[in-house]
This record gives structure tokens, C-alpha cells and sequence, in this order.
């Protein structure tokens, strides 16, 4: 979307924005697929390795999996959106859209994983491997919004 078209009023409604809402599917599907990969191929084993000792360690169940669902669902709707509304304001350069992922990034994942070290609960290796791998995450979803917003 251009500068003239957010002037025009294109970008201003999102219910009725049909790019918005291809853009939330394109992410929906991009950050489960990413949330799944990065759990399973490695924060899983590295927390089970990690805290051998203690049962039921990144358990696989239907309260798991609800929850995954309800994180995913947030997710998707917070990046989405917030990137949505940074190329409002900012435009759609790569500058803007990677300051918003990497934004984004911190405020979820880094204060997470940070959090989660602080309390014994994620080791440097866990931390150091699921970090980046969300920046990743966070800078897929946020050139999708981009494509998304730029056909618009």
C-alpha cells in the first residue's frame, strides 16, 4: 500500500480489509509451522535433557496443546496487527518492518526466555537456540503483513 493510498483511507478499516485478514491466515499458518518446528526439533529435547531429573518435563498433552492454541492465536493477532499498524504510520521500507519484528521480538520472546532463565527454567543453550529462531519467526511474519499491505 502506498503513501497515497493510506491518505485515501484504504489501510483504515481492518475488518472489512481483505489483505488484512490474508495476511493473519499466511501468519496463522507461518507461526504455528515455526512455534511447532522450534519446539519440537529443539526446545523439547533441550529441555528434557536439561532437567532430566525432573518428571513430566515439556509434556505432550490435550492442556499443552490448548494452550499452544491460545498462545498461537495472540500471536498471530498481536504481529500481525502491530505490523499492520507500523507500516500505517511508518510506511512499508524494510527498516520499518524489521524494527518492528525485532520490537516485537523483545517484548514476547526476549522478556520470555529471559524470564524463563531467570527462574532456573531454560538454560543458556536453550535460550541461545530459541532466541534467534524467534527472531526469524517474528521477521517472516512481519515481511508477510508486508506483501499483504503492499497488495492492498
Amino acid at each position: 500500500m502506498t503513501t497515497s493510498n493510506v491518505a485515501s483511507g484504504v489501510g483504515s478499516s481492518l475488518l472489512g480489509n481483505k489483505a488484512f485478514w490474508l495476511a493473519v491466515l499466511a501468519n496463522t499458518v507461518w507461526i504455528n509451522a515455526s512455534e511447532i518446528f522450534r519446539y519440537f526439533v529443539f526446545v523439547m529435547p533441550m529441555m528434557r535433557d536439561a532437567f532430566s531429573g525432573i518428571d513430566n518435563i515439556a509434556p505432550m498433552n490435550i492442556a499443552v496443546f490448548l494452550s499452544w492454541g491460545v498462545w498461537d492465536t495472540i500471536l498471530v493477532l498481536v504481529v500481525t496487527l502491530s505490523v499492520w499498524v507500523v507500516i500505517d504510520r511508518f510506511g512499508s521500507g524494510i527498516r520499518a518492518v524489521l524494527g518492528a519484528a525485532t520490537g516485537l521480538w523483545l517484548g514476547i520472546f526476549a522478556i520470555l526466555w529471559l524470564g524463563l532463565f531467570n527462574m532456573n527454567l531454560a538454560t543458556v543453550g536453550i535460550v541461545l537456540v530459541a532466541l534467534p529462531l524467534a527472531w526469524i519467526e517474528m521477521v517472516v511474519a512481519a515481511l508477510i503483513v508486508r506483501q499483504f499491505w503492499n497488495r492492498a
